[in-house]
């Protein structure tokens, strides 16, 4: 009978582990996938769109109609960034034994909390800074369209915007890819 009972209970343990194993699995699928997403799109577009953009000046607006409210860039990009967020920080929260002072101070759990951190400003810069200039950007390309052409104010203002996005985003991809080091190199520090 005890033999019985010690394999129930090994039973029921190896269930939890699987469950706790498969649960981890999912949530790094998701992290990664998510964070491949955000820093890749980040990335392109600070090194390959907006430069392009900003090169053709009001002509980009077609462009960029298409890019935000046809394909929903802003969505796809928040969504990934929400997810790489929560996830990351659900997979800290399991690495740590629930966030164990210990861990934390680890070599591993100090690189990828500084990898954790680098990701979260990123996103508050991209919350703060890079959706209302995209959202103006988007406004004042549907008030020029109405209006045929572009006043001098309008090309002053969309320079002005186009500026700020562009610092923007660059700063937001040179932490993403700080943050997507940290977390490739931090189990073997």
């Amino acid at each position: 009978m005890a033999d019985r009972l010690a394999l129930i209970s090994f039973s029921d343990n190896s269930e939890a582990l699987m469950h706790t194993a498969t649960h981890y699995a999912v949530l790094r699928l998701i992290h990664i996938l998510a964070g491949v997403l955000w820093v890749g799109a980040t990335v392109f577009i600070a090194v390959f769109l907006m430069p392009s953009l900003r090169a053709v000046g009001p002509a980009a607006g077609p462009v960029m109609e298409q890019v935000a409210r046809v394909r929903r860039l802003p969505i796809w990009m928040m969504s990934a960034t929400i997810l790489t967020i929560v996830s990351g920080l659900t997979l800290y929260g399991l690495d740590s034994a629930g966030f164990h002072s210990a861990w934390m101070h680890s070599g591993p759990g100090t690189i990828f909390g500084l990898g954790g951190v680098l990701a979260i400003l990123a996103a508050a810069i991209g919350m703060a800074v890079n959706a209302p200039a995209g959202k103006r950007l988007g406004a004042l390309a549907a008030e020029i369209k109405v209006r045929s052409a572009p006043t001098p104010a309008d090309v002053a203002e969309l320079q002005a915007l186009q500026a700020k996005l562009a610092r923007a985003t660059n700063l937001t991809a040179g932490l993403l890819i700080l943050a997507t080091a940290a977390m490739a190199v931090a189990r073997h520090i």
